[in-house]
């Protein structure tokens, strides 16, 4: 097993944030971490990657006990994170955010992996010498996951990574990841558009309060709207579909719309027996599939 976390226990002050929290992660895996907000789940991670002390448990990774290991020693044996909110140095230029990236890297390698890392994502090739702070939040994210990429990790996690982001750019960027994971990076992360995270990972764990409640086989959780009415806050629908719906768990999202478009998706849903939301959701699943890519992923 590549990750494997047993009974994490992490607290703030008095307050358990993570309590006896165990999970696995095998090569070329991806698994998701999934829950409401506050359950704990980046908590997780950040103990994970040695961004936090944990209060106790095990964390072994590639054979070996680290749970006492710091963020970047951990990264020198391929351990990568990106955190919630990208954590990029907006003054530095595109390339010298990268760059930071291979801290531990010799100057050779580390340019190697920049044009790999602009191979993946060609937007940033085309904005090295520009300053990171000045990049669309679609840009932002993808320079994040690149920055961890010139460590040549085996697991990257990632948290929150469609957080404050488009749809589409959400979709563009899941797919990119996927190719990350194909080449053969196992990916840990943690997600609160639920749909998009289970469309793409193996397994799932679903957290509640620090501790896990369900964990297994993605597709089993895709069909379950006991996880969306129990652990993820659904609501009842504007259209009246509520606790007794059968659809997949999905995140509301708010999207930006003229009224032209609007009328359209309604007739458009009308047609169908749908609602506008599996509408669009269906759109976005389809758009990852397909492999079609939105020009600099803005």
């Amino acid at each position: 097993m590549l990750l494997s976390v047993e009974d994490l226990r992490v607290s703030y002050g008095k307050i358990a944030a993570v309590r006896g929290l165990s999970l696995q992660v095998a090569e070329g895996e991806i698994v998701a971490v999934l829950g409401p907000n506050g359950a704990g789940k980046s908590t997780a991670l950040r103990a994970i990657s040695g961004m936090r002390p944990a209060d106790g448990g095990r964390v072994t990774f590639k054979g070996q006990r680290v749970e006492r290991w710091t963020s970047d020693r951990l990264a020198r044996i391929g351990l990568a994170l990106v955190p919630e909110g990208r954590g990029l140095f907006p003054e530095l230029s595109v390339e010298e955010n990268l760059r930071m990236g291979g801290f531990f890297v010799d100057a050779l390698t580390v340019r190697r992996r920049i044009d790999e890392v602009c191979t993946t994502f060609p937007i940033l090739g085309e904005r090295l010498g520009q300053r990171a702070g000045t990049l669309s939040g679609g840009e932002q994210q993808q320079l994040a996951i690149g920055r961890a990429m010139i460590s040549a990790p085996t697991l990257l996690i990632l948290d929150e990574m469609s957080l404050g982001l488009a749809p589409l750019v959400v979709a563009e960027l899941y797919r990119k990841v996927q190719e990350i994971n194909r080449a053969g990076t196992a990916v840990l992360l943690v997600e609160q558009q639920v749909a998009l995270a289970l469309r793409v990972a193996d397994r799932a764990y679903f957290l509640e309060h620090g501790e896990v409640i369900l964990e297994g086989p993605a597709e089993r959780f895709a069909e379950r709207t006991a996880v969306t009415r129990a652990y993820l806050g659904e609501e009842e629908s504007a259209d009246g579909a509520g606790a007794d719906d059968e659809r997949p768990a999905m995140e509301r999202i708010v999207v930006p719309l003229r009224a032209r478009q609007t009328r359209a998706l309604q007739r458009i849903a009308r047609e169908h027996g749908l609602n506008v939301g599996a509408i669009v959701a269906e759109a976005i699943e389809a758009y990852i599939g397909s492999g079609a890519a939105v020009g600099g992923t803005r």
